[in-house]
């Protein structure tokens, strides 16, 4: 599981800053679908909920990151 992490914040390093806008929106949307899919009928995974939040935040602390820079 650390790796995952590792991999992902090595790979949103690497992107620009208008893809991790593009990103951060997509990302977004999908997370409205899984929470209003859970509201009606439970997911199998509920986790991924907190997962794709973390990511949304890891991509938001990169983009704010770059912006003080």
């Amino acid at each position: 599981m650390a790796t995952k992490k590792f991999d992902f914040n090595k790979s949103i390093r690497e992107i620009s800053e208008a893809d991790l806008k593009l990103r951060i929106e997509e990302d977004s949307l999908r997370l409205k679908k899984l929470e209003f899919a859970h509201a009606i009928s439970p997911l199998e995974n509920p986790m991924s909920i907190r997962g794709l939040r973390k990511d949304i935040a890891r991509l938001k602390t990169e983009l704010k990151k770059r912006s003080l820079v």
